[in-house]
């Protein structure tokens, strides 16, 4: 009897511990982050300035305190004279639902209330903006976490290109997600050290279907010098010539922005 009790024993340990290892996969993947790019519209100097003082003073501190370490606050090159200016602001998350309960995060924070009172208590005829857009984004399959740019330089000459590549229909975008990632493209920026931020498919905007990504570099010479080496390469040459990869772009929106000093990223 006791040595029925043991063999019991046995098959129950054997089960407890086969059932653990299928619940966690020995090689399992890192989940893909969500990123939300808010971009604000700004029409005067002074809507800029209160815009910067609530995201340094205000915003940034609070959203650290909720957990979320590395923000990105970017600003257009060479946007001094536009008539709307713009200021983009880079949240990377862990998921939709800390997405979704992060304002009221920030509701409960009072020190964030205190620090941000200009705008956050803004009157209807003197609004800190003109607009505010939210794109959210899914990270890619082959990056599927952020990456924070390995550069040494000022980041008054650095050089952030965010790109936007629209597609004609969901499947011809679709096409050009996978030539990313199984195709080989994002090897190919590896390889050529164009130091991504992110890769990521756009789940919620106002020009979908599209990706967006962003790469980084020291300067704008560098940054010209990374791209013709990309199109001068022939891993690119090749992928690119490929039928199966042809006609999935109907536009590219490239974007040049310099970190503001108190961003994360």
């Amino acid at each position: 009897m006791k040595k029925s009790n043991r063999v019991w024993s046995l098959l129950l340990a054997v089960l407890f511990l086969s059932c653990i290892t299928m619940a966690v996969p020995a090689n399992s993947a890192p989940a893909r982050e969500f990123y939300e790019l808010k971009v604000y519209s700004l029409k005067t100097k002074e809507q800029e300035d209160r815009v910067e003082n609530y995201l340094k003073s205000a915003y940034l501190p609070a959203m650290h305190r909720a957990g979320v370490s590395e923000v990105g606050v970017f600003k257009p090159i060479g946007n001094d004279t536009a008539r709307i200016k713009k200021i983009y602001v880079m949240v990377p998350m862990k998921s939709l639902d800390q997405l979704v309960k992060l304002p009221q995060a920030l509701q409960k924070d009072k020190q964030y209330a205190q620090a941000g009172a200009d705008y956050i208590n803004a009157p209807y005829n003197n609004p800190p903006y003109t607009r505010m857009e939210s794109i959210v984004i899914q990270a890619f399959e082959l990056m599927p976490q952020m990456a924070l740019p390995k550069l040494k330089g000022p980041k008054s000459e650095r050089v952030y290109e965010l790109r936007s590549y629209e597609g004609h229909t969901e499947k011809t975008y679709q096409n050009k997600v996978q030539m990313f990632n199984q195709g080989g493209e994002i090897d190919i920026f590896n390889r050529l050290g164009f130091n991504a931020v992110f890769y990521g498919e756009v789940i919620a905007g106002s020009t979908m279907p599209n990706l967006m990504y962003m790469t980084t570099f020291e300067n704008r010479p560098v940054r010209d010098e990374k791209w013709q080496s990309f199109r001068d390469d022939a891993a690119w040459k090749t992928l690119s010539a490929k039928p199966e990869y042809k006609n999935n772009v109907s536009k590219n929106v490239t974007l040049f922005l310099r970190p503001a000093e108190y961003s994360d990223i």
